[in-house]
């Protein structure tokens, strides 16, 4: 089975990929290419199966990641560390050639930002907390503070949970509202009663507001594509124990 990589115009010539679930050595509830470390998978497994995809974006570069926690917290990295070394934070940029940056998601949204003159990108993971509390706009002032300029940066929004899948309580929109009632525009009534969220273009504003010009989305739902996606939502729904992740990687060539 072949590897399942998204790829973004916006991002032009930058090594970049998100990674659907096919072509891994992982099997069960997780199969294939579940890049998860804490899915509860074997960590062989996790291990070759982000080795995988790394070689598919840049050959033999190291992997650097974060202990991804809902936050809006970018750090800086230049290295890669052990996994049980990695900062607590949501977002990740970098100006070092040859290093791969990875987040890995299943259901949020996965973010690649590049400026490829000033040799900086970022990863980003943006689930609805980090998003509402400013994840993108810390990993776009990182990038800043390695020379980016805010007027040359390019984003790529990767699968995420689509609007017609994201079904949230009124507490939520309540809550969504308070913090700026013009989000109001991000929800609409689903066949529940129930409000349902559109992450991926609360993502894009996000982005637009921060000054991004250039912005892609992918509008693939992670949720329907069952075959194609992890997503953790459908996994809760089916009552299943776990579920995987899918990996999304960027970096610039040496």
């Amino acid at each position: 089975m072949t590897l399942d990589i998204v790829r973004a115009n916006s991002l032009g010539g930058v090594r970049h990929g998100f990674f659907g679930r096919s072509g891994g050595v992982s099997t069960g509830q997780v199969a294939s290419l579940n890049c998860g470390p804490g899915s509860g998978d074997d960590p062989a497994a996790v291990e070759t199966n982000r080795r995988r995809a790394a070689d598919a974006v840049l050959a033999g570069a190291a992997l650097a990641s974060v202990h991804q926690v809902h936050s809006p917290t970018a750090v800086v990295v230049r290295e890669a560390v052990p996994h049980g070394e990695r900062p607590r934070a949501d977002a990740l940029v970098t100006d070092v050639p040859g290093l791969l940056l990875g987040i890995v998601s299943a259901d949020c949204a996965p973010v690649l930002l590049a400026d490829a003159q000033a040799g900086v990108v970022g990863a980003v993971h943006a689930g609805w907390r980090g998003a509402l509390a400013g994840v993108t706009d810390q990993a776009i002032a990182a990038m800043v503070s390695l020379g980016a300029n805010v007027d040359r940066i390019a984003a790529a929004i990767g699968p995420c949970i689509g609007r017609a899948s994201y079904e949230v309580d009124h507490v939520f929109a309540e809550h969504l509202l308070t913090e700026e009632p013009a989000y109001e525009r991000f929800l609409s009534d689903g066949p529940r009663s129930k409000p349902h969220f559109d992450l991926e273009a609360f993502v894009v504003a996000r982005l637009a507001a921060a000054g991004v010009r250039r912005i892609e989305a992918a509008g693939l739902d992670t949720y329907s594509l069952d075959t194609r996606f992890f997503s953790y939502r459908r996994a809760t729904h089916r009552g299943e124990a776990t579920y995987g992740r899918q990996l999304s990687l960027i970096g610039i060539a040496r």
